[in-house]
């Protein structure tokens, strides 16, 4: 389900939502679906438990969890999550053209490089 890398240089809850958004987005984590307890998937993955719980409250913040008081975490509706990550993404949008901006990058450059950094795959 989840593969860490110790060599990477992101904290290891950063790598644990990385990769629970990547299976809700994709679908491999359908809506409504009850998440492993934090202490199971601790378990699973050899991490403490409160990396964990500390992934499970970063993917709640984004709109892609839910908790139900003492039955669980669970994955949102994808209409929640969708704006939840649109909004997120009009906000970085905003902080990029702004830094940009200050830096005398022009919009429609900024644009022209993001669509070939994008297309380039």
């Amino acid at each position: 389900m989840i593969l860490l890398d110790y060599r990477d240089k992101r904290p290891i809850y950063e790598q644990v939502v990385e990769k629970l958004e990547r299976l809700i987005v994709s679908g491999a984590l359908e809506p409504l679906t009850r998440m492993p307890s934090v202490r199971s998937l601790a378990m699973e993955l050899s991490v403490n438990p409160n990396t964990i719980q500390r992934a499970y409250a970063q993917l709640e913040q984004d709109g892609y969890l839910y908790t139900v008081s003492g039955r669980g975490s669970f994955v949102t509706d994808q209409s929640d999550w969708r704006e939840s990550r649109q909004r997120r993404i009009l906000e970085e949008w905003g902080n990029v053209t702004l830094q940009a901006r200050e830096a005398g990058v022009l919009r429609e450059r900024l644009e022209e490089e993001l669509r070939r950094i994008y297309e380039s795959g």
